[in-house]
């Protein structure tokens, strides 16, 4: 019963403002688009999220998506226990789990040859927790709807301490913020949004080609994202980033899309010298290949590419098995729980 969602709360803003000490207490995270704080709120470890209006919601509808989103529950996903609204923004309650973001598991900068995400096990356990838990997302079993993530990156998925566990941050952002309309829900065209007040929410390396240019909210936009998560999962690379180029004085834009597809041209070969250094070589090679190219099935130009969710989940489950078949044979411990504290 502990475990089940509880009643959604449409919280008054004087109880956000009483557990913030008036936004005064010290930030939990920042970006361009929201700010988090760290608190306890109706005697519960809250992360407060404040994210600006995109378009006006009415009351009644945000009653009811606040309704199905709180209803949802999935291993996989981090609580949303419920929100409050003030002005032009909305500030989202969600539940504390105790953990760090899947970027700084894999990139820590004190120390680069250091990842708590060491063997090939928990990399697809990670894998297998995200595809989950978005699948869900996407279909919503038992709850007859679906939504629209918007926010999949690497920073939006927390790695639990001990478990190692993931679970995807933000769940329902995007429909209670306005991102997503019912009418780009339901857009069979691409073409490029009229509307004059919109603007384009996401994150440089994570944001799909036809994003860009329409400014439409999709799922298949989510799988774009998903994908190129799994990339960065399986080489430890960032998805994105531009080295200067000494001869030119330019810049060299060097994307993981581009390395992994370099490698997968290569074969077995090529995929093995492109994955994770720090996995020192112990990894199925024959199951890397094909991981790899789901990823890239998932980043596809073309939207009408890319595979559906419940697909891709079905693909990185097979997998996940594959690889604890492979692990068992050669003896590898396949539970393991680790701290996951600086060092």
């Amino acid at each position: 019963r502990d475990s089940l969602p509880e009643n959604p709360h449409i919280y008054d803003f004087s109880d956000i403002c009483s557990a913030t000490n008036n936004f005064r207490s010290n930030r939990f995270s920042s970006s361009s688009a929201s700010s988090s704080w760290l608190c306890n709120l109706q005697g519960k470890q809250v992360v407060i999220f404040q994210r600006k209006m995109r378009r006006p919601i009415e009351l009644a509808d945000l009653v009811h998506k606040l309704s199905v989103i709180c209803r949802s529950h999935h291993s996989s996903l981090i609580k949303l226990l419920g929100v409050s609204l003030s002005g032009n923004y909305v500030y989202l309650v969600y539940e504390y789990v105790h953990g760090v973001n899947l970027r700084d598991c894999l990139r820590n900068p004190k120390n680069p040859s250091f990842t708590v995400l060491s063997s090939w096990i928990s990399r697809m356990q990670i894998a297998a927790d995200i595809a989950s838990g978005l699948d869900y997302i996407h279909h919503c079993s038992g709850l007859e709807t679906s939504f629209t993530h918007n926010h999949i990156k690497i920073t939006s998925i927390i790695v639990a301490e001990g478990s190692l566990m993931a679970k995807i941050c933000h769940f329902g952002t995007a429909e209670l913020c306005g991102e997503v309309t019912k009418d780009e829900e339901s857009s069979k065209t691409l073409g490029r949004s009229k509307s004059k007040v919109m603007k384009i929410e996401g994150t440089r390396g994570y944001m799909a080609p036809e994003l860009q240019f329409t400014g439409l909210v999709t799922q298949k936009c989510d799988v774009y994202a998903f994908g190129v998560v799994i990339l960065e999962l399986l080489s430890g690379k960032e998805a994105l980033k531009f080295l200067v180029d000494e001869e030119s004085g330019g810049y060299q834009r060097v994307s993981v899309i581009d390395t992994a597809r370099e490698a997968a041209a290569g074969g077995s070969a090529g995929v093995r010298t492109w994955i994770d250094r720090r996995l020192k070589d112990s990894f199925p090679v024959d199951v890397a290949e094909k991981m790899v190219l789901v990823a890239l099935e998932c980043v596809e130009e073309d939207p009408k590419k890319r595979p559906d969710m419940d697909k891709v989940a079905g693909q990185v489950s097979k997998l996940y098995l594959e690889s604890k078949n492979w692990a068992d044979n050669i003896g590898l411990p396949t539970d393991i729980s680790v701290s996951i504290a600086p060092r």
